[in-house]
């Protein structure tokens, strides 16, 4: 096995600094991955990755050639993103429920000179091919296309051996299609030196290391998994659990049960399911050491749920595409629920009120700013959005954030959704929290719509899906709650019903699309 360079922060690989110091600690015949029956060892990762990047040579990607991923969570993601770095090429793996004209905008706009494929995916790129103005080459991963590259077929004869391409901190070292509620997807550009960050919240806060076993629900290409599951997790010598399919909450509990994760990490809707299903209250969910969670704000009455099924509290952070690592969370020992906890080590976080000064004041309004090592360097091909955003090292959230007296730092929103009503400031966050401690709702959003004198006017979206039409009886509930524990002015007077709420590929809420329904409902009547 060849010799591990050193990185540092003025010359590194990602790929190297994320892998070499597993090697370099002797932990060769340690288990890096697990998916299903199959094992990968440290080893046997590490030749894989370099029989990967030689490969790719081989095809001629090189230093700065942007390649794009659809492949499933399975140990070919590793070899491939690994590989890739390793020659200092950029691996952006895209989201596999993205729609074929996505995928054809996604590649045009990357530019990609490759495109790594699981054969699920080949038909539906086939589909789209002819919208790509530069066809990329195409490589398979699991199954050969007389047509294509076969991953196993290039890297057989590949040497196990690749000496790591040495990069400038600030050269790229992946990208990240952001998914955006509205518009066109965004390329984040993360550098070399985003690896820093890699130890801060899973190591020195959560002591991640050798024997663990971590595991998260969201698919590798969702930031979330892909800086704690992947990054973090092979930095620090740990195990990652993978599973290929997409996952429901069943699936999830056999995970559990058969893997024994000792860290999981999710989002407030799978707990939610976990719970409703009985899985939560099987013995091997009190196993697993902590659970995080991100993605969407955790209800309080979830975490106490949470907390009693398994005896285990659900740690909330927050992070973004453009951070890859959460910037905020909750600890073990610094636990707030209903928050979205302090700032991780090596953050700092500052909010600036709409006017655009420094708030000083707790319990005021303002938008989060963050500068952490792994903020991003700015958008592909928009300069004007990253001026908008990215400032001296620091990242404009766009999120809404109150601090309290003892730091505690809680989401209100994003800045398009907060509201402003009667002349107050309304979070919809606030008043979701409040309905949802309904049990008979499942889901909940609040949007602000115009009015007849064109005043916006809050409405409240729910997703009940066992009240069997006894819908009044429950608005009737929901209103009794709001006006008991809010303000008058943050109670919505109109109240939906829908089947599901409508979701961007990623799985966000689009606010949007619940404003438009009640626009298109007007405009019938009108016409």
């Amino acid at each position: 096995m060849s010799s591990i360079s050193r990185s540092t922060r003025n010359s590194l690989n990602m790929a190297e600094a994320v892998l070499g110091p597993s090697i370099a600690r002797g932990q060769n015949h340690d288990i890096a991955l697990i998916c299903g029956d199959e094992t990968v060892t440290y080893c046997q990762l590490w030749h894989s990755v370099n029989q990967a990047g030689n490969a790719f040579s081989e095809l001629g990607i090189s230093k700065g050639d942007r390649v794009t991923l659809m492949v499933r969570d399975t140990p070919e993601f590793f070899y491939v993103y690994l590989g890739l770095m390793k020659i200092g090429a950029v691996p952006i793996a895209l989201n596999l429920r993205l729609s074929g004209a996505d995928v054809a905008y996604t590649v045009n706009n990357s530019a990609a000179k490759a495109i790594v494929l699981d054969d699920m995916f080949v038909e539906d790129y086939r589909q789209v091919a002819e919208d790509i103005t530069q066809p990329p080459m195409v490589i398979t991963t699991d199954v050969e296309h007389a047509d294509f590259y076969f991953l196993p077929k290039i890297m057989e004869p590949a040497s196990k051996e690749l000496e790591a391409v040495e990069l400038a901190a600030e050269d790229p070292a992946l990208w990240m299609y952001s998914s955006g509620t509205t518009g066109k997807p965004k390329g984040v550009v993360h550098s070399q030196k985003s690896v820093f960050a890699a130890e801060h919240l899973m190591g020195e806060v959560l002591g991640v290391g050798p024997g663990d076993r971590i595991y998260g629900s969201s698919k590798l290409f969702f930031a979330f998994s892909l800086a704690h599951c992947f990054l973090a997790t092979i930095k620090l010598g740990a195990t990652v659990i993978l599973y290929p399919d997409w996952p429901d909450a069943e699936a999830v509990a056999n995970v559990v049960e058969r893997f024994k994760p000792t860290i999981l990490l999710s989002v407030p809707t799978f707990y939610r399911n976990l719970l409703r299903d009985g899985a939560a209250q099987k013995p091997a969910f009190k196993d697993v050491r902590y659970y995080l969670t991100a993605g969407e704000k955790l209800p309080r009455t979830l975490f106490d749920q949470w907390m009693e099924a398994t005896g285990r509290p659900m740690l909330e952070g927050i992070g973004a595409t453009e951070t890859c690592f959460l910037f905020l969370a909750n600890r073990p020992d610094k636990l707030n629920p209903g928050t979205c906890g302090v700032p991780t080590p090596g953050t700092e976080v500052k909010v600036i009120s709409q006017d655009g000064d420094l708030v000083t004041e707790p319990n005021t309004p303002g938008i989060l700013w963050v500068r952490m090592s792994c903020v991003a360097t700015g958008y592909w091909n928009m300069k004007k959005k990253t001026r908008e955003v990215f400032k001296d090292g620091w990242y404009c959230t766009n999120d809404m954030f109150t601090f309290d007296k003892d730091g505690w730092y809680e989401y209100q929103g994003r800045v398009d959704d907060m509201l402003k009503i009667s002349g107050q400031w309304v979070s919809p966050a606030e008043i979701e929290e409040q309905v949802l401690k309904n049990d008979k709702v499942s889901e909940a959003a609040v949007v602000g719509v115009p009015n007849e004198e064109g005043l916006i006017r809050l409405a409240l979206f729910l997703v009940a899906p066992n009240i069997n039409g006894a819908t009044e009886q429950l608005e009737k509930e929901l209103t009794e709650s709001l006006t008991a524990n809010l303000s008058i002015y943050k109670c919505p007077r109109r109240m939906y019903f829908v089947e599901e709420m409508p979701l961007t590929a990623t799985g966000k809420l689009q606010r949007f699309a619940l404003r438009q329904m009640i626009e298109n409902q007007q405009s019938a009547k009108v016409g």
